[in-house]
C-alpha cells in the first residue's frame, strides 16, 4: 500500500500496470459499449448508516466512496451508462434464503436497515446518483447477476465492458467479476474504487486472482480516456 498526499491508502497491486494496458484501453472502455456498474455502495452498507463499521472504515480509508463517484461522473460526462447494484429486501424477508453463513450473519447485522423504503437502501450521496442511471436491486444471494435483469438490462444497451466499483472484494466485487467473465463481458476494475476486509486481504485478491480475470486501471486512468 501507498500513502497519498490527502492521507488516503491507495492500494498497489502486481501484475499487469495502467502502462501496460494503455494502448487498448481506449477501446476497451469507449462509452457507447461501456457501463459503470456499482456493487451495494448503499449508506446502509458503506454510508452513513453502515451496518459493517470495518467495511465502512476500509471504504473510506483507500478513497472508495469519492472514487466511485468521481468514476460515474466521468462515465455520465463520456456518455457511457452507470448502473447501480443494491441489495434490497422485503420486511418480511418472503423470497431471501440465508442458505449460507454469510448471509445468515448478515441478515442479522443489517436489521431492517436493507428493507424497501428504508433509507439505507439508498445510493451513498458521493455517486450522485442521476435520472439517466440504473439501479437493479437484488433480494437474494450474493452477487447482482444471479436471477436479476442486469445481464439483460446490459446487453440491451449494447454493453460490452464492465467498469466495476464497490464491496466487497472478500465475495462480492469477485463474484461479479467471475460472473460477468462468464457472460463473456470484458471486465475492468477500478483498483481505487474497490475494498476487502482486511484491506491487506482485499489487496491479495486483486493480485492473485482479479488481475488475472480484468484490466486492473485506477479512477485516474478511466477518467483521463473518458476526459
Amino acid at each position: 500500500m501507498e500513502t497519498s498526499g490527502d492521507g488516503t491508502i491507495a492500494p498497489t497491486w502486481s501484475g499487469r500496470s495502467a502502462t501496460d494496458v494503455a494502448p487498448d484501453l481506449d477501446e476497451l472502455i469507449a462509452p457507447v459499449h461501456t457501463a459503470v456498474v456499482t456493487m451495494e455502495l448503499q449508506r446502509g452498507v458503506v454510508g452513513d448508516l453502515a451496518a459493517l463499521p470495518d467495511l465502512r472504515a476500509a471504504a473510506e480509508s483507500v478513497g472508495l466512496p469519492g472514487n466511485a463517484g468521481r468514476l460515474c461522473r466521468a462515465a455520465r460526462g463520456a456518455g457511457a451508462r452507470v448502473v447501480h447494484c443494491n441489495a434490497v429486501f422485503r420486511a418480511d424477508r418472503q423470497g431471501s434464503a440465508e442458505n449460507c453463513r454469510m448471509l445468515a450473519a448478515s441478515m442479522k447485522l443489517v436489521g431492517e436497515l436493507l428493507d424497501e423504503g428504508r433509507p439505507g437502501t439508498e445510493n451513498i450521496a458521493e455517486l450522485d446518483v442521476q435520472r439517466s442511471d440504473l439501479i437493479i436491486e437484488r433480494s437474494h444471494g450474493l452477487t447482482p447477476f444471479v436471477a436479476t435483469e442486469l445481464d439483460q438490462v446490459l446487453r440491451n444497451m449494447g454493453v460490452r465492458t464492465i467498469v466495476v466499483a464497490g464491496n466487497s472484494l472478500n465475495v462480492g466485487v469477485t463474484g461479479l467479476v467471475l460472473c460477468a467473465v462468464d457472460l463473456g463481458y470484458q471486465v475492468v476494475v477500478a483498483s481505487d474504487a474497490v475494498v476487502g476486509v482486511p484491506i491487506d486481504y482485499g489487496r491479495s485478491v486483486m493480485t492473485n486472482t482479479i488481475s488475472l480475470l480484468a484490466t486492473v486501471v485506477s479512477t485516474d486512468d478511466l477518467m483521463a480516456v473518458w476526459s
